[in-house]
């Protein structure tokens, strides 16, 4: 499970399998966690994240789209199974 960053109390990261999908980061926060895509940044699953948490996910993986999506191609480019 590589780990792109952590802030605050988030932890943005991939499985190391998920790059059979598109672009995505899972969000976890004790135990809560939301799975979002980002092209276009939207929720595909909700795991005890209240709706204003949810929110406040979005908006930083909006911010942070841009090196999100770069660490995604990085890292599944140099590790294909």
């Amino acid at each position: 499970m590589p780990t792109v960053s952590r802030e605050g109390p988030y932890r943005f990261y991939f499985y190391s399998d998920d790059g059979k999908e598109p672009p995505h980061v899972h969000v976890d926060r004790a135990e809560c966690s939301v799975k979002v895509w980002l092209e276009p940044v939207e929720v595909a699953r909700n795991i005890r994240f209240p709706a204003h948490e949810v929110r406040e996910v979005l908006r930083r993986v909006k911010e942070r789209k841009a090196e999100l999506i770069k660490a995604w191609h990085e890292y599944f480019s140099t590790n294909r199974r």
